[in-house]
């Protein structure tokens, strides 16, 4: 409006016209004014007014932007380099030490029992399909409590697996701490007494022993890349394993699956076959293209 009224107030045939150059012309002398002759020939007095702050302020940094953005990632890459190789010791160191452990176990059980002279066939058969079957069995158990507990009333712990993570470790790890109680419990039953239930006791220890170190290296090192996993990597059906998993973390069939080897079985029961397809084409070219994150 003021603009409108401005143009209006200079467009008036008393006025001089306003200068090409921008400037505002706010004095005339009167004897300009009564002849358009003299006002090309005549002075004028001009006052220029400029506007104090038009100019948009130069940023110092923002030639300093670029490098600085590059610093953030190298020490992202750095910081992320540095928690998989703290969680890689920690999964090998762990690892050895439950399968020397186990085997040692073993062998010292079964060379005690053989003390006699005679093996009892019973006991050692017991032992074995006890092992296989807490595998499975274990298997199991983490696909119903991933569902009723660590998704209900345990998500406050489990909540962290679902969000990105802030060191080597998350809370969630607390619950392979609590699968190893029982583990060690049943081997510890079974490696110091002899017959038939103790023989059971060990082999359902050993089991869930065995899971444990397989799932560690499947879930924690194949599917979330806490460490190098290797030629597990390059399995087949451990690849469809891991895209399952990850369709999970997306939560597109209402958090199906929730078991871990057994992902693809639960996705093929709810329609999921060619999403988890899609998830496995596209880990393999992450994982060709040498992506650490796929």
């Amino acid at each position: 409006m003021m603009a409108a009224a401005t143009a209006a107030l200079f467009s008036h045939p008393f006025f001089p016209p306003r200068p090409s150059d921008g400037c505002l012309l706010l004095f005339c002398p009167s004897y300009l004014r009564a002849s358009p002759l003299h006002r090309r020939r005549g002075a004028a007095v001009r006052f220029v007014l400029k506007e104090v702050g038009t100019e948009p302020e130069k940023n110092d940094d923002a030639a300093d932007r670029p490098i600085k953005i590059r610093i953030s990632v190298a020490e992202r890459t750095a910081m992320k380099q540095a928690e998989r190789r703290t969680y890689l010791v920690a999964a090998v160191m762990s690892t050895l030490a439950i399968t020397s452990t186990a085997v040692a176990a073993v062998y010292y059980r079964f060379y005690w029992q053989m003390e006699g002279g005679e093996v009892p066939l019973s006991e050692a058969f017991g032992t074995f399909a006890l092992s296989v079957g807490a595998s499975v069995g274990m298997e199991l158990w983490a696909r119903w409590a991933h569902r009723a507990l660590w998704h209900a009333s345990l998500w406050p712990m489990h909540e962290s697996h679902h969000r990105p993570r802030d060191g080597p470790f998350e809370l969630n790890d607390v619950f392979a701490i609590v699968n190893a109680v029982p583990a060690i419990s049943l081997l510890a039953y079974g490696f110091l007494n002899r017959g038939l239930l103790p023989g059971l006791c060990f082999g359902a220890g050993l089991g869930i022993t065995l899971f444990g170190i397989a799932y560690m290296f499947v879930h924690d090192g194949l599917v979330h890349r806490r460490f190098p996993v290797g030629p597990i990597a390059n399995v087949p059906y451990f690849q469809r394993v891991a895209a399952a998993h990850q369709i999970h973390h997306m939560d597109k069939f209402d958090g199906v699956p929730y078991g871990l080897f057994l992902g693809p079985k639960e996705l093929e029961e709810v329609g999921g076959v060619e999403e988890l397809e899609k998830e496995v084409a596209r880990r393999t070219k992450l994982h060709s293209d040498g992506d650490p994150s796929s």
